[in-house]
């Protein structure tokens, strides 16, 4: 098991939060607390949630991404993610995660 880490990092308008390790059950409520603190935030900033170093993502992961991606549209927060590993991105389309893909 590789745990999750983050990495957030603030650039003019733009807050990029690059993940590695395993995003599972056992670690979506950090993740989720993270987020969702940097949405409240986030003021007129773009938050951009990057993959390219995550080894594996379970359904609880992806419902992460989801419930950050409602709360982002709600505050009308522009929200992207970029990096996806290849064995993602089937994930990503099949929960509609795919059109905030760059």
């Amino acid at each position: 098991m590789d745990p999750l880490h983050l990495t957030t990092t603030r650039r003019a308008d733009t807050l990029t939060v690059s993940l590695s390790g395993e995003l599972d059950i056992a670690t979506t409520e950090a993740l989720r607390g993270h987020l969702l603190t940097l949405l409240r935030e986030a003021g007129q900033a773009r938050l951009v949630i990057e993959l390219s170093r995550l080894s594996f993502i379970d359904a609880a992961g992806l419902g992460i991404l989801i419930s950050v991606r409602n709360q982002a549209r709600r505050q009308q927060t522009p929200m992207r993610i970029a990096g996806v590993p290849p064995a993602m991105r089937r994930l990503l389309r099949i929960t509609g995660l795919e059109t905030l893909t760059t």
